[in-house]
C-alpha cells in the first residue's frame, strides 16, 4: 500500500521518536511509508476552540497534500478524529481517509501480531478520542496483548479521562489537577513500568504528574511499544 504518515504537529514538534516508531513498524510489515514534507497542522486547535474559519483553510491544505493516497496513518487519535470531523469545513473536497495507527493495523492490514519484543509491565491508557470520538475498542489492547515478553496490567477506572484535554488543563487547572491525581493513583496501583497510550499529549499531562511524584514510570506511545523487537531489548 502506499502509505503516508501524518505526524502531527505535537509529534513533529516533542516526540519525534513515536514518527520514527511508526515508520519502522510499517516497514517491516512490507509498507512503503511517505512523509509529505506540506503537511502543517490540521486546524484541530482553532476548531477545538471555536475559530473555524480560522481552521478552514488548513483543513483544505491537509486534503490537499494528502490527497490519492492509499491510506494515511496517524500515532494520534485526537488529530485523527479531527481530520474526520473536518468535512463541514471542506465545499467541494473530501478529506482523505486517515487511520490512527490501531485502526490501520487491526482493521484494515488484518493484524495484531507484529512482531513485537518488549518484556516490561505495561499498562494502557485509552485516551478519550480513541475511546469516545474513534471508537477504537480494545484494538490497541488486542494488539499489546501479543507483544512478546510483556506484562500488560488493567489500568483501573481506564476511561476515566486524564484531565489534559488540551486547552482544558489551562482554562480549569484545579480540575485538570484533581483529574490528573486520580490517574495517577491509578496507574501506580498496577505496579507498571511503563504507561502507554495512543496520543503523546495525554501521556505527556499524565507522564507529568507522575515525574512530579519521582514514581520511576515512563510513558511510552503504543507505537513505540509496537516497533520494539528483540534487538532493541
Amino acid at each position: 500500500m502506499r502509505v503516508a504518515l501524518f505526524i502531527t504537529c505535537f509529534n513533529d514538534t516533542l516526540y519525534p521518536d513515536t514518527g520514527k516508531a511508526v515508520v519502522r513498524l510499517l516497514e517491516r510489515l512490507g509498507h512503503t511509508v511517505e512523509f509529505p514534507l506540506d503537511q502543517t497542522c490540521c486546524g484541530q486547535m482553532h476548531f477545538n476552540t471555536g475559530y473555524r474559519p480560522e481552521a478552514t483553510p488548513l483543513a483544505r491544505r491537509f486534503s490537499e497534500v494528502f490527497a490519492g493516497y492509499d491510506a494515511v496513518v496517524s500515532p494520534s487519535a485526537s488529530c485523527t478524529g479531527m481530520v474526520r470531523d473536518s468535512h463541514e469545513l471542506l465545499t467541494g473536497q473530501r478529506p482523505p481517509r486517515v487511520y490512527e495507527l490501531s485502526e490501520f493495523l487491526v482493521d484494515v492490514l488484518g493484524v495484531t501480531d507484529v512482531g513485537a519484543y518488549f518484556p516490561h509491565r505495561v499498562t494502557y491508557h485509552p485516551t478519550c478520542h480513541s475511546l469516545r470520538m474513534l471508537r477504537v475498542g480494545d484494538k490497541p489492547l488486542r494488539l499489546l496483548r501479543a507483544v512478546k515478553g510483556i506484562d500488560l496490567v488493567e489500568l483501573p477506572a481506564a476511561d476515566s479521562c486524564c484531565g489534559f484535554g488540551g486547552t482544558f488543563a489551562l482554562k480549569n487547572a484545579g480540575t485538570s489537577a484533581a483529574m490528573l491525581a486520580d490517574k495517577a493513583d491509578c496507574v501506580l496501583g498496577t505496579g507498571a513500568e511503563v504507561l502507554s497510550a495512543a496520543d503523546n499529549s495525554c501521556l505527556m499531562h499524565i507522564g507529568g504528574g507522575l515525574s512530579r511524584l519521582r514514581s520511576g514510570v515512563r510513558t511510552l506511545h503504543l507505537a513505540e511499544i509496537l516497533a520494539a523487537t528483540e534487538g532493541d531489548a
